[in-house]
């Protein structure tokens, strides 16, 4: 059994006010890093994990959560959990990009453009996850659990963004590599900036438009730095769950069942009320002052067009791996 007393020191030093329950009688101790707020429904899905693993170990196994990027920035979690600095974090599935240049396949603009299609895509051992997954495995990282996020959605101040010919001369706040490239092609400016630094971006002025899902404007509070959504739906946002690989093979078989059991309904749990929360997310962002724009079948004929070069462009760029999950994306 394995003891981490280093996580109430770093929780001490961050100045910690999420959920951890340090306890001194556990005999294995998960911390885990996440960008968003614990309101948020990935903070709660995280919940849902931590209770269900601490009941059925009877407390000993403890799970930490620090979110709001407390301990690491959603793009500093793969090296983190990969090199072992912490045993388990969550992380936009774009953020494996730079080593696993075939994530990507989820962002590729208006492949997967149905519930149906994502469900296929995101089951274990699909054609698309899993040789995902094993790439993945390959930083140092295993794959628990996807967490599903919705689709991207634009943010705009002062009216929607009809069309690609909205976004001429508009600095773009993206989120993956493939969304900067549709947004270029679609004639915009994009700037990567992490999710936990979007308000911030945008009450500047940094950006004059953001791409983030919906349910993120209501976890953030969005309606306060932007006032008008546009539903382009035109990537479909993932964020996955991961444990340093060594850390997760030196546990006992007892202790992985238990954590594995736990991961599969979570994972369930937040694919199954996605719709509900996406519409909850539309809901509140409506009372708060928000527009809601739906594009027009000639303005989604452009935006489709415009992506054209994107995915012409991975497949160029992402190797065998990246054709081979495009085409099975594809074929859903």
């Amino acid at each position: 059994m394995k003891k981490f007393a280093l996580a109430a020191a770093l929780a001490a030093a961050v100045g910690f006010t999420g959920v951890a329950s340090v306890a001194n009688a556990a005999d294995l101790t998960l911390r885990i890093s996440l960008q968003l707020p614990l309101k948020s429904h990935l903070g709660q899905n995280l919940l849902m994990f931590k209770n269900e693993v601490e009941a059925k170990s009877n407390g000993d196994i403890a799970v930490e959560i620090y979110d709001s990027a407390q301990l690491y920035k959603d793009k500093e979690v793969p090296a983190a959990v990969g090199s072992g600095s912490i045993e388990m974090g969550v992380a936009s599935l774009t953020r494996y990009v730079g080593d696993v240049p075939a994530v990507d396949v989820f962002y590729q603009p208006f492949l997967l453009d149905s519930e149906a299609k994502v469900r296929k895509a995101v089951a274990v051992g699909s054609p698309v996850r899993g040789p995902l997954d094993a790439a993945i495995a390959e930083t140092g990282a295993t794959v628990l659990w996807w967490q599903a996020y919705g689709g991207s959605i634009m943010l705009s101040n002062g009216g929607p963004i009809k069309g690609p010919d909205g976004l001429t001369g508009k600095k773009v706040r993206v989120f993956s590599k493939t969304q900067g490239d549709f947004i270029s092609a679609a004639g915009g400016a994009p700037t990567l900036i992490s999710g936990s630094e979007q308000y911030i971006a945008y009450q500047r002025g940094t950006v004059d438009v953001g791409m983030t899902g919906m349910s993120g404007v209501k976890s953030r509070k969005l309606w306060e730095v932007m006032d008008t959504v546009t539903t382009t739906n035109d990537a479909d946002i993932e964020f996955i769950v991961v444990v340093n690989t060594k850390f997760w093979n030196d546990l006992s078989e007892e202790q992985r069942s238990i954590i594995s059991a736990a991961a599969v309904n979570a994972e369930n749990d937040v694919r199954d009320r996605m719709s509900t929360i996406e519409a909850a997310a539309f809901e509140e962002a409506k009372a708060n002052g928000m527009t809601i724009y739906a594009p027009t079948d000639d303005e989604m004929a452009a935006w489709r067009e415009a992506a054209k070069p994107v995915h012409e462009a991975f497949l160029e760029h992402t190797g065998d791996l990246g054709k081979q999950v495009f085409e099975a994306a594809k074929n859903f």
